[in-house]
């Protein structure tokens, strides 16, 4: 479900956009389509995105590591055998 505050955001804007004449009746029904079409989507907020987005960075410099160990151990194993 989308944030409040996100709604709340989209909604001002286009309070902003139409025209005041609108009933207030309209301006709620806008924000209730605003709201179930936002629940259909697949949205995180940026706060969400930046963590995720934080924690692939360390998975990825913690796969390279392991990359780098597995290479070093797969040289040793070679030069060890004498191939």
């Amino acid at each position: 479900m989308p944030k409040p505050d996100l709604t709340d955001s989209l909604t001002h804007t286009l309070n902003r956009l139409l025209p005041p004449a609108l009933g207030e009746e309209l301006r709620r029904n806008l924000r209730a389509g605003l709201r179930a079409r936002l629940e259909q989507l697949d949205v995180v907020t940026r706060e969400e995105f930046d963590t995720q987005a934080a924690v692939l960075a360390r998975t990825r410099e913690k796969l390279e590591a392991l990359q780098r160990q597995v290479e070093e151990l797969e040289r040793q194993q070679r030069a060890s055998s004498g191939e």
